[in-house]
């Protein structure tokens, strides 16, 4: 049996109460999530763009990334297809006074994103934009999302027959692109700012081996000599303690190859969310 939708509201636009009210039932952490039984387009907040359907799990890994002490400026959705992502962190950044920009490769996803934002005034900026050659400057985001492309294995419960559509090569060909991603994520951001480092997928290689990778090559610690490597050689990264952002999950570290705890991982089993993968890394 396919789980429940889960709704989110839109932070400004919407109060989860409001959800509550029409049949759903509060999420277990997420402050912005509820659950429905029945069809999400039934609600007034889900037509007009108030609310949307996103997974707690998704909810939770943007709300770490608002709680980071960060300077203030504009903050950067990187692959913001489909637009739940997008729509949150814009509740969650105006309401400091600051906004988003999304931006997302493929058009027909970026006119998602558009269609997610609809209800915020004035609509946040979604530009069709590839992260690996960024359309922005260096070093002006206060706060990145990097929900990278990944084989999306943490999703199979909400879609299992993707667990046929994915060879094992299919990790070895998405690696070079997620570090890519990483790096000019990372080079986007303005000193003292946050990347929040996302994936969809538990798979090592995608999580927690691609984050040493890049971050021991700022340190010039790595043994890759690619033009990327060296171009990013220089800046600090450090590894923040992740967890300490989702105080109210439970049992949600997860080790990091230096030894810590500080990477966050949820899990279908344990969490009732997607295998949602989050390191989060302060620049300089």
């Amino acid at each position: 049996m396919a789980p429940r939708p889960t709704l989110v509201v839109r932070p400004g636009l919407a109060d989860r109460d409001e959800l509550v009210a029409a049949g759903a039932v509060a999420t277990r952490w997420s402050p912005y999530g509820a659950v429905l039984d029945g069809n999400p387009a039934d609600l007034a907040a889900v037509r007009e763009g108030r609310a949307g359907v996103q997974d707690e799990g998704s909810q939770l890994v943007a709300l770490a990334l608002s709680r980071v002490d960060a300077p203030a400026g504009p903050w950067l959705d990187m692959c913001a297809g489909p637009g739940g992502k997008a729509a949150l962190l814009t509740g969650l950044a105006r309401d400091r006074g600051e906004d988003v920009l999304a931006a997302e490769v493929a058009e027909h996803r970026a006119g998602l994103v558009t269609r997610a934002l609809r209800a915020y005034r004035p609509c946040p900026g979604v530009i069709c934009a590839d992260g690996t050659r960024p359309a922005w400057p260096a070093g002006v985001f206060a706060r990145v999302m990097l929900d990278a492309p990944c084989t999306g294995l943490g999703a199979l419960r909400r879609r299992p027959e993707s667990r046929w559509r994915h060879q094992p090569e299919d990790v070895d060909d998405l690696v070079p692109l997620q570090a890519q991603l990483l790096v000019s994520a990372i080079r986007s951001t303005l000193p003292g700012g946050v990347v929040a480092y996302v994936t969809c997928s538990p798979h090592p290689s995608e999580t927690e081996d691609l984050v040493r990778t890049v971050v021991e090559e700022l340190d010039g610690q790595g043994d890759a000599e690619g033009p990327d490597s060296r171009a990013i050689r220089g800046i600090r990264v450090e590894v923040l303690d992740a967890p300490s952002y989702l105080p109210e999950v439970p049992d949600c570290a997860r080790p990091d190859p230096w030894g810590g705890q500080r990477f966050v991982q949820l899990w279908p089993h344990r969490h009732g969310t997607d295998a949602m993968f989050l390191a989060l890394l302060r620049v300089g």
